[in-house]
């Protein structure tokens, strides 16, 4: 509910005359329709975006009228172009690590893009990620992470990692990567691999994509251990759809007596930052009303809010999920997380929130280093979806805020750096959820006192290119879905 209420105060913005925009007339009747979706690209981030001070051509001052504004936007025909010259160094622009701006996106499709942001994609069943095969950075092969349920390739002989090297035959190359895995059907060329080397083995499966919803609990289970009764969740995204599902899988650990908790985000590459906020409510249950999170917007809109509603700054610890139902909390002080270089936005904040409260040991990869959050925006007079202009279907997901703990801390660009380091080895990577498998055994060794036999890093490791999340820029979103 705080939430929906920061983005009330931003629609007052507009209402009220408060408009940050110096043009004198901003009357969307005065823009012709060619520019329409331009002239929304323009006023969402001149509103909204998180740097829009330090973007020249978003400058409150730019443009002394509308139709001063409108012989701007007639120079970009396309509205990706535009998107793009308008963002504060954008990966696009600024390759090898000197973006800004990584992850504010385009679509020319609302609906896609709040099925992405929902778990709802068209996919094969296949999570995958992809590495470079070797120091040239241009072969590529890829390892199959978990199969999704009831998708076509759980009804294949296809598994936990396997490794492909090729698709319909073609080598997966840095160049060709994302238009030979995005077709609708492929054919996967299997490999095996021996001590580092790719070696192909013969072997193909053939899969085709159907739209499917992924339910983010993927495990959820109870390891005994002496005295110790371990909760594992796998969780693999934060969808508000599956909430419900989730706050029942806390249900299910709370019910069995768990006297230990792992949290498994290695695959999470991010979602809602309400559910983020209620997962660690889930995880505690004794710092409800207390400060989870604080968001920094820009400076218009921190100062608006800091003058008539700073509480709308601040994510709270609830106890309520977004059906209304109570939320299962396990009152934890000390919890372990597993991580990988893909876990991502509302994965790391859940980690980076609940510091300051509880004891949280991270096990594995650096994250991704994601501390910037975006909203939906519609080309509508109040960028919600209400009264959307029907004559397009373009919507943005631009950077708004970046979020904080309770301390002030969010500067975790590089990654969140785990206390006990180790990568995943692709010979072996073990069964999800099962005590052997090696992220899991050192948090079961830390938890338990137990620790001969553990894994180590693997005596190769190679470069990570991009997963099956990833690929798709929203897929890796931190979001905010109370959009009024």
């Amino acid at each position: 509910m705080r939430m929906k209420n920061s983005y009330k105060l931003l629609v007052l913005l507009l209402l009220l005359g408060l408009s940050i925009q110096s043009c004198d007339d901003q009357d969307d009747n005065a823009v012709p329709s060619e520019i329409a979706v331009n002239n929304f690209i323009w006023k969402g981030l001149n509103l909204y975006y998180l740097w829009q001070a330090d973007v020249p051509d978003l400058a409150d001052n730019r443009f002394s009228s509308q139709n001063e504004l409108n012989n701007f936007l007639y120079g970009y025909n396309d509205p990706e172009d535009l998107f793009q010259h308008l963002l504060f160094k954008p990966r696009s622009m600024f390759p090898n690590g000197q973006a800004v701006d990584r992850f504010s996106v385009i679509s020319s499709d609302y609906n896609e893009l709040e099925g992405i942001l929902s778990g709802t994609t068209k996919n094969n069943g296949v999570d995958y990620a992809l590495y470079y095969k070797d120091a040239s950075q241009v072969a590529v092969f890829g390892i199959v992470r978990y199969i999704l349920p009831n998708s076509d390739a759980a009804s294949k002989d296809i598994h936990r990692g396997d490794i492909f090297y090729a698709v319909d035959g073609i080598l997966l190359t840095k160049d060709n990567y994302r238009e030979l895995l995005q077709t609708e059907s492929h054919t996967l060329n299997l490999a095996n691999y021996n001590s580092g080397a790719i070696t192909p083995n013969g072997n193909s499966v053939t899969l085709t994509k159907t739209i499917l919803s992924e339910n983010p609990v993927y495990v959820n289970k109870v390891i005994t251990s002496g005295s110790h009764k371990i909760g594992y969740l796998m969780y693999n995204g934060f969808y508000p759809n599956y909430e419900t599902a989730l706050n029942n899988a806390v249900g299910e650990l709370k019910a069995q007596g768990i006297t230990d908790f792992i949290l498994d985000l290695r695959y999470n590459s991010g979602g809602s930052i309400q559910t983020a906020t209620r997962l660690a409510s889930m995880i505690t249950g004794q710092f409800t009303g207390q400060v989870f999170a604080k968001e920094q917007w820009n400076a218009k809109a921190e100062d608006y809010f800091i003058a008539h509603h700073a509480e709308s700054l601040y994510n709270y610890f609830e106890n309520k999920i977004n059906s209304g139902a109570g939320i299962n909390s396990l009152n934890l002080t000390k919890m372990y997380v597993l991580t990988t270089t893909a876990t991502a936005s509302a994965s790391e904040l859940v980690i980076n929130g609940l510091e300051p409260y509880i004891n949280v040991v991270q096990i594995g990869d650096k994250t991704v280093g994601k501390n910037v959050g975006s909203i939906t925006l519609y080309d509508s007079p109040t960028f919600s979806k209400k009264d959307v202009n029907p004559a397009h279907l373009y919507a943005m997901q631009p950077l708004v805020l970046k979020i904080v703990n309770k301390n002030g801390f969010g500067d975790y660009t590089n990654g969140l750096m785990p206390d006990f380091e180790l990568k995943e080895n692709l010979g072996d990577y073990g069964i999800l959820g099962d005590p052997t498998e090696a992220y899991l055994s050192i948090a079961l060794a830390q938890i338990t006192g137990i620790s001969k036999n553990l894994p180590k890093n693997p005596g190769k490791i190679f470069e990570d290119l991009k997963n099956s999340k990833s690929i798709n820029p929203l897929q890796t979103q931190m979001y905010s879905n109370k959009i009024p």
